[in-house]
């Protein structure tokens, strides 16, 4: 589905999830049509500034599968900081970010998934504190590797836990902004 809730294109969107979303709900930190995973939605318009565009880096953690085995070298290239295109045809070196290779990755998506299998394949554990466009698909793809599944799995302290693929859970402000880590507006 489409992060977003009007569209041009007919294509399914999140108006589209049986849940009752209050006027001027909007996708924070949207994600792409053919990823998965946490979505923030809220109505407080001062969200994607304070969490996405300020000046403090807010770590968002992405459960990553990718066609072919992973090396150490490429691992730490990954770590260190790759380039990519970004939008406007410019080239562009990806800040520093925790990558680790994951053996289980049914430990970190507590959801009844399927995990698509495709040999061979790795996965991987990356945490960034930066969101340009397709920038996890871009940062495998500059090491050669085709992502084959990408899924957000945590926003700071904000996780998918047990939340079903198309589920809804809503939270107080105080405990979002507490577990996004900013500062809450007044």
């Amino acid at each position: 589905m489409v992060s977003q809730f009007i569209s041009s294109h007919k294509v399914p969107l999140l108006g589209d999830l049986a849940f009752n979303f209050p006027e001027g709900i909007h996708a924070v930190g949207r994600l792409d049509r053919n990823s998965e995973g946490l979505l923030i939605l809220t109505t407080n318009k001062k969200v994607t500034r304070l969490l996405f565009e300020s000046g403090t880096p807010h770590k968002r953690l992405y459960l990553v599968q990718v066609k072919k085995v992973v090396t150490p070298e490429t691992l730490q290239q990954l770590r260190t900081g790759v380039s990519i295109r970004v939008k406007g045809g410019g080239d562009y070196i990806t800040t520093p970010c925790e990558v680790e290779l994951v053996e289980r990755p049914e430990d970190f998506i507590k959801l009844p998934v399927v995990l698509k299998e495709y040999n061979p394949s790795s996965w991987l554990l990356i945490t960034l504190t930066e969101g340009k466009f397709r920038q996890v698909r871009k940062m495998v793809a500059a090491v050669h590797h085709q992502c084959k599944r990408l899924i957000r799995v945590a926003i700071e302290d904000i996780t998918l836990e047990d939340l079903p693929t198309g589920g809804v859970r809503e939270m107080e402000e105080k405990d979002f902004f507490k577990q996004a880590k900013i500062e809450m507006q007044e």
